[in-house]
């Protein structure tokens, strides 16, 4: 098994980052891994922590219709470059974490997707460049309150929600291109979401490149690599899953606000 990175917090409201062991221990680092962090003395058994998020990003740069049959469901064509837009820090949860459903939507949609975390400061980089700058892998689901998103002219609050990022549960540092995307509801053992993320029109080291072209990276960054075909509504008391094969599961139950 590849080995898993965790961001967790011990009782008394320490963060730390660490290694997932098999037995479910925690072996804790000195800082984040992607800024050499080292492992230390410190052993976190099961009962003492919880997961977070894996990261703690200074930003969330997210692509917009980058599986060609996503678009096409949307009724639009595949953008001639990448489609980007931002989600705030703020809307990250963990997996378990709830996703809340807000008063002002009637529409709140799932995205499983691919999330890149970077791992070292990129600006101008080249995609050659940038295959060395993804520090790693893990699971978003890009929450989109749909109505809000065709009724503004731009993006910003229908997925900036509180809540409308759950990320993790670790990291991995590989995945094959090859890997599965599925996306469940509930007990339904068919995914509404099924693709392999080599689908995407523009490739991670790609987009790291193009993102790059305009803003600076920061370590811990985390880049949303779009959502395949099957987008579809949420309603309080769903249970929704994101798995990608190689890394795991993303799991979050829908409440009310």
């Amino acid at each position: 098994m590849a080995q898993r990175y965790v961001r967790v917090q011990n009782p008394e409201g320490q963060i730390y980052y660490g290694l997932l062991q098999l037995s479910l221990k925690v072996h804790v680092l000195d800082a984040p891994p992607w800024l050499q962090g080292q492992p230390t003395d410190l052993i976190l058994e099961p009962e003492n922590y919880q997961i977070l998020a894996p990261c703690a990003p200074s930003k969330i740069v997210a692509v917009g219709k980058n599986y060609a049959e996503h678009a096409a469901e949307m009724g639009t064509e595949v953008p001639s470059e990448p489609l980007l837009f931002f989600k705030p820090s703020t809307s990250i949860v963990a997996s378990g974490a709830e996703i809340e459903y807000p008063p002002q939507s009637q529409r709140v949609d799932y995205e499983g997707e691919l999330a890149l975390i970077i791992g070292d400061r990129t600006f101008l980089c080249t995609p050659e460049e940038a295959q060395t700058k993804i520090w790693g892998y893990t699971i978003a689901n890009d929450v989109t309150a749909r109505d809000l998103q065709k009724r503004d002219s731009q993006w910003t609050r229908a997925k900036g929600f509180d809540t409308f990022c759950p990320l993790g549960p670790w990291i991995v540092r590989e995945v094959s291109p090859g890997a599965k995307l599925q996306t469940f509801l509930n007990e339904e053992a068919t995914p509404v979401q099924s693709a392999y993320i080599d689908q995407m029109v523009f490739p991670p080291d790609f987009l790291v490149s193009y993102i790059s072209q305009v803003m600076t990276l920061l370590p811990g960054d985390v880049v949303l690599t779009g959502t395949p075909l099957g987008v579809g509504p949420l309603h309080p008391g769903d249970r929704v899953r994101v798995e990608i094969e190689g890394i795991g599961r993303l799991e979050n139950t829908v409440i009310a606000r």
